[in-house]
C-alpha cells in the first residue's frame, strides 16, 4: 500500500487525503487498485505453473467494482450464500469457477447454484449432501460436490475465527469423512470432485497450513485406496496480514509450501484468498467530533463507528491509526478512539503519546480492506459509508453514501 507522508499530509497512491476530504463526506472507505492488482499478481505468478485455481473469497470485501477486478483477471470466487453468488454474476464473474462453501445453504440458494452451473458445493453435513441431491435430482442435472473435513487443526487465531477444530460449527469430522465419502455412490445426482478444508482466518504463523494439509495428504491416500478419485484439493484461505506488530508469512512461502505437500498427486489445488488480497488495501476515514477528557479516561470521539467498521467490538483487533496531517507535537495523554454508537464496545485503539489533535482534525484507520464495509451495518440508524476506489490517479465512486431516506 503506497502509504506515506508529503509535505506533512497523507497520500495515498499519489492522492492527498486531505483534499478529497473538502468534497467527501466522511466516514468513507478509500481503496487501492494498484495494491489490489499487486497482490492478485503475486498470487497468479506464484500458482503459473501449478494447476490451480484461485477462488477469492467474496465475503472480505463484496464490493461490485471490486470484484469485476477479479472477474477481469479470470479468477474464480468462493461463495457462502446465494446473495453473494447473485453479485459474482453481476460483476462477471464465471460461475463455472465458483465453489459454494456454508454450512447452512437453503433449498433456494442450492437451486440457484445448480441452475448457474458453479464448479461444485463445499458440503459440510451428511443432511446437506441428501439436500442437494435431492434438488439436483428435481432438475435433472448432477450435482458436482467436494467434502469439507475438519482436520482438527489449531490455526492459532482469535476464537471467533478459528474453523478447524471438532468445536466448530464447520466441516465434518476427519474421523468420520471416510464413511460419508463411501456412502456418496448412495445418491444419483451427486458427482465427487474434491475434498475441502479451512481452518480459520488471520494465521500467521506457517505450521498449521503444513500441518492439516499433510492431514488431508492422508486421507487423500486412504481415499484412494478405497477408489475414490478426486480432481481437485481445496485448501481453504486463512493468511493472514500484518495489521499492527504481526510477521506476517509472505504470499509466496504460503503457495509454496503447501503445494509442496501435494506435488505427488495429480490434483488441481484451489486457493481462497480473501484478506491476503484485499485486507492492505484500505483506509477509513474519519473526522474527530470532539475531544472529551474524564476523570479516568480520554476519548477521541470519531465520526466513524462500530457500525462502520466491526472488527475492532468484534474481535477486539488492533487498527493502526494515524493522522491525515503530520505534526511533530505530542500528547502526554492516553486517549481511547471511540465512536457515537450507543455500545461501550464502539471502541477502536487506546493510544498514548499520540499526536496531538484537534475537533475537526482527519485520521486514517489502516488495513480495513478486509471485512470492514462487508460487516457493515445501519445499527443506530446510520448511513452506510462511501466507497472510493483509486484507480489511475483518479478517484472512483464505487458505492455511493446512502441517505436518510434509504434507510426508511
Amino acid at each position: 500500500m503506497t502509504l506515506k507522508y508529503v509535505n506533512e499530509s497523507l497520500t495515498f497512491d499519489n492522492i492527498d487525503i486531505q483534499e478529497l476530504d473538502q468534497t467527501i463526506q466522511t466516514p468513507y472507505y478509500l481503496y487501492s487498485k494498484n495494491t489490489i492488482d499487486k497482490n492478485v499478481d503475486e498470487y497468479i505468478s506464484e500458482l503459473k505453473n501449478i494447476n490451480s485455481l484461485i477462488c477469492y473469497s467474496v465475503k472480505a470485501n463484496s464490493n461490485l467494482s471490486i470484484l469485476s477486478l477479479f472477474a477481469k483477471k479470470n479468477l474464480g470466487f468462493d461463495i457462502v450464500s446465494g446473495g453473494e453468488l447473485h453479485r459474482v454474476i453481476r460483476a462477471g464473474g464465471d460461475s463455472s469457477k465458483v465453489v459454494f462453501s456454508g454450512v447452512g445453504k437453503t433449498d433456494e440458494e442450492i437451486e440457484f447454484a445448480l441452475k448457474n452451473n458453479i464448479y461444485c458445493f463445499n458440503v459440510e453435513s451428511q443432511g446437506e449432501l441428501s439436500r442437494i441431491d435431492a434438488i439436483a435430482s428435481l432438475l435433472g442435472v448432477k450435482a458436482n460436490i467436494s467434502l469439507r473435513v475438519n482436520p482438527e487443526i489449531d490455526a492459532n487465531t482469535h476464537p471467533y475465527i478459528t474453523t478447524g477444530l471438532s468445536e466448530n460449527k464447520f466441516g465434518i469430522s476427519q474421523n468420520d469423512v471416510l464413511s460419508v465419502f463411501k456412502m456418496i455412490s448412495n445418491f444419483k445426482s451427486l458427482n465427487i470432485c474434491g475434498i475441502d478444508y479451512h481452518i480459520g482466518s488471520q494465521i500467521v504463523d506457517l505450521d498449521p497450513f503444513i500441518d492439516s494439509a499433510n492431514k488431508v495428504l492422508l486421507l487423500i491416500n486412504e481415499l484412494e485406496k478405497e477408489q475414490i478419485d478426486l480432481l481437485h484439493v481445496d485448501l481453504g484461505g486463512g493468511l493472514g496480514i500484518g495489521y499492527n506488530n504481526e510477521l506476517p508469512i509472505s504470499r509466496g512461502e504460503y503457495v509454496r509450501s503447501v503445494s509442496e505437500v501435494f506435488k505427488d498427486k495429480n490434483l488441481k489445488l484451489i486457493f481462497e484468498p480473501g484478506r491476503s488480497i484485499v485486507g492492505n488495501t484500505g483506509l477509513l476515514i474519519s473526522q474527530i467530533i470532539y475531544i472529551k477528557e474524564g476523570d479516568n479516561k480520554n476519548f477521541i470521539i470519531l465520526d466513524a463507528a462500530m457500525n462502520d467498521f466491526m472488527r475492532p467490538a468484534l474481535y477486539n483487533a488492533k487498527h493502526r491509526i494515524i493522522p491525515l496531517i503530520k505534526t511533530n507535537t505530542r500528547s502526554k495523554k492516553t486517549y481511547e478512539f471511540v465512536g457515537p454508537i450507543c455500545e461501550s464496545t464502539d471502541k477502536f485503539l487506546t493510544k498514548k503519546k499520540f499526536q496531538k489533535l484537534k475537533e475537526k482534525d482527519f485520521i486514517a484507520i489502516c488495513d480495513v480492506g478486509a471485512y470492514g464495509m462487508s460487516l457493515s451495518s445501519n445499527y443506530n440508524l446510520r448511513p452506510k459509508a462511501t466507497e472510493l476506489l483509486i484507480k489511475n490517479s483518479k478517484i472512483q465512486i464505487i458505492y455511493k453514501r446512502q441517505s436518510l431516506k434509504d434507510l426508511i
